[in-house]
């Protein structure tokens, strides 16, 4: 079976910097699984992923625009300090998720002064080459649920209580 629209692609991968830091790895855990052709991971590897099929192994680079996006400065901003009531230490690299009206949207505080804390939503890794070691181990057909609810169940997806 070939990876394709509509799949439950289950991959095993390592996710390095262009500087050959390892970022995030599955290697020691369950699979990654994601249902193919709905945008649940970056763009540039469900690229790459499309067509192959299991035990196919392969490397690949992908830029900013296919990942993470480039760094967008108007993300980047200050807010009052007393938007963080309840956090007892306050400390650089902390993230929250904040509510927007585009919906939840993490963000990170990049400084802390007495009256403003300065906070950054642009995603960790944009502007990020990224470089990622891919092994595809199984894939399936989704099932109905599964598409109905835009995610994976059971092993290595998500387990509804």
């Amino acid at each position: 079976m070939q990876v394709s629209d509509r799949k439950v692609v289950y991959i095993h991968y390592t996710l390095k910097n262009q500087e050959g830091t390892v970022l995030d790895s599955s290697s020691q855990e369950t699979p990654l699984a994601y249902i193919h052709g709905i945008g649940s991971i970056i763009p540039g590897l469900e690229k790459a992923l499309a067509g192959k099929t299991e035990g196919d192994k392969f490397n690949i680079s992908i830029d900013p625009e296919e990942a993470y996006g480039e760094r967008n400065d108007m993300l980047i901003q200050a807010v009052p300090r007393d938007a963080f009531q309840g956090v007892d230490e306050l400390q650089e690299g902390m993230q929250f998720q904040a509510q927007t009206p585009s919906g939840p949207q993490l963000i990170t505080v990049t400084d802390i002064g007495t009256e403003q804390v300065m906070v950054d939503a642009n995603h960790p890794l944009a502007g990020e080459k990224l470089d990622f070691d891919v092994e595809v181990i199984d894939i399936r057909e989704a099932t109905e649920e599964e598409l109905e609810h835009g995610h994976v169940h059971g092993a290595g997806g998500h387990h509804h209580a």
